[in-house]
């Protein structure tokens, strides 16, 4: 079981107060916050990684090619 899917049964099945499992499993508040969030908003899709890769910035123009 991932550590998400942990953290989130912690509080949203077992009612413990995300302070309380942010300490116990040794993450931030935020972060307990933000897995929280994001399963109330999308259930079960929750629990799929997410991407570490940054996303691109609008408006940025490609460099000119080297012709």
């Amino acid at each position: 079981m991932s550590e998400a899917r942990l953290i989130i049964t912690a509080v949203v099945v077992e009612g413990r107060s995300q302070a309380d499992v942010a300490r116990s499993y040794s993450v931030s508040k935020d972060w307990v916050s933000k897995l929280v969030a994001r399963y109330q908003q999308q259930g079960e899709d929750a629990f799929e990684p997410r991407s570490r890769r940054p996303r691109p910035h609008r408006g940025r123009s490609t460099p000119p090619s080297s012709n």
